[in-house]
């Protein structure tokens, strides 16, 4: 994506060649308790790496900081668990094994995602 990005301020995209998957892809938001309304800030979490080492998953830091004791909280959005697959339910089957490993107090994040049907929180 870097070097997307690049051509494109560059105004060269055109000599770049962009390949795409025929993958799924999904991407599960965690916050912290209170979100969107408010957010609670330094709760350490714990689990990511173990969770971004799974096949076809990466977590990426949103509202994380470094802590002595490793990360923590720090704002609503806390991480984005994101993963591919053969099909969008193959993909969410990872992305939510995924977000099972990962954990801070207040952690909320909705079941539906990827899904036809009514919010719900967790």
């Amino acid at each position: 994506m870097y070097d997307i990005f690049n051509a494109c301020i560059d105004g060269k995209l055109k000599n770049i060649k962009i390949r795409w998957s025929n993958q799924s892809a999904c991407c599960i938001v965690l916050s912290s308790r209170g979100y969107p309304q408010s957010s609670q800030k330094d709760v350490p979490i714990s689990g990511i790496s173990d969770a971004d080492l799974q096949k076809d998953v990466v977590v990426f830091h949103a509202a994380t900081k470094k802590q002595d004791s490793g990360v923590a909280t720090n704002g609503g959005r806390v991480l984005a668990v994101s993963a591919t697959g053969k099909t969008l339910k193959y993909a969410l089957n990872k992305a939510y094994k995924a977000v099972k490993k990962i954990n801070f107090g207040g952690m909320q994040y909705r079941k539906d995602i990827g899904l036809r049907k009514k919010p719900s929180f967790v």
